[in-house]
């Protein structure tokens, strides 16, 4: 299995095992506090009869009272009936019987509101790792038609650029073949040059700007520290330590595919398989190696 594709799955284990740990300790809050709040049986007992009145003639009536019942008895009185019992105070009711408290709303709203986050992070994360989702840069791209982006490169005089790869495609000799077979750097490339074509990135290895090409001197020239590259893009001059860096590309079926999942170093200073120079005046100024 693909390393990006395990850290993924690794990166949304662990936001799972977050959220449940959010969410839990949470709900051991809510249920805590409503604990808590919540009075004992014998403390609703006890509150229920701590305000009501004591019967007159019970076992634990007073001596006073008792004597006022019986004088009123002799004189052929009525025994004075007590007041009914005023009603019991209302206790206040369970949490969990009034239903979520505000407090709870709280609680699950900031969970909720990681959990978003998380999400959202993760939702990231596929997107980045996983690029090949979209089939743009990141993974293997079908250019066009080997026959057409041929003659559109050789109407134009200038390699077929394509955005969504951030590649420019681009003939390859079949004369520099032999010499691009000595060059370590590109064995990974190798395939896409016997067939004629060639894909290169259009970051500078310098410092990473977008390399234009110059229809007049006919080679790729970087607008920002002046490095220069030939058609293939092999370093001409300026700054840059290398050639300009490339993907796989292969003739499959008459289409031209270009794998952009890995950029390959391009050649060391020095390497000229194709031999061409500038055909005109530079787009930037010629600028010598330092």
């Amino acid at each position: 299995m693909d390393s990006s594709i395990i850290f993924l799955l690794a990166i949304m284990g662990l936001i799972g095992l977050m959220f449940v740990f959010l969410f839990a300790t949470a709900r051991r809050r809510d249920a805590e506090r409503a604990a808590d709040a919540s009075p004992s049986i014998e403390e609703r007992a006890e509150a229920a009869t701590a305000n009501l009145p004591v019967p007159v003639g019970s076992a634990s009536a007073s001596g006073r009272e008792l004597e006022r019942a019986v004088a009123l008895e002799r004189r052929g009185g009525q025994v004075a009936t007590p007041d009914a019992p005023p009603a019991p105070v209302p206790m206040p009711l369970d949490e969990e019987a009034l239903g979520v408290t505000r407090r709870q709303v709280l609680n699950r709203g900031i969970v909720a509101t990681f959990a978003l986050t998380l999400t959202g992070f993760g939702a990231a994360c596929v997107a980045m790792l996983w690029p090949s989702l979209s089939g743009g840069f990141g993974s293997k791209i079908r250019v066009g038609k080997f026959d057409e982006v041929m003659e559109e490169i050789a109407d134009k005089k200038e390699p077929f650029y394509l955005g969504a790869g951030r590649v420019y495609i681009s003939p390859f000799p079949k004369e520099g073949v032999e010499k691009a077979k000595a060059v370590q750097a590109y064995a990974a490339v190798l395939e896409g040059y016997d067939q004629g074509v060639v894909a290169i990135y259009q970051k500078c290895p310098h410092l990473g700007c977008r390399v234009p090409w110059c229809k007049t001197s006919q080679w790729f020239e970087c607008p920002c520290h002046g490095s220069q590259y030939n058609r293939v893009g092999e370093k001409k001059g300026g700054p840059a330590p290398r050639g300009m860096d490339r993907f796989a590309a292969t003739v499959e079926n008459g289409m031209i595919v270009v794998d952009t999942k890995t950029v390959i170093p391009g050649p060391p200073i020095g390497t000229n398989t194709t031999g061409q120079e500038s055909e005109g005046p530079h787009c930037i100024g010629a600028v010598s190696d330092h």
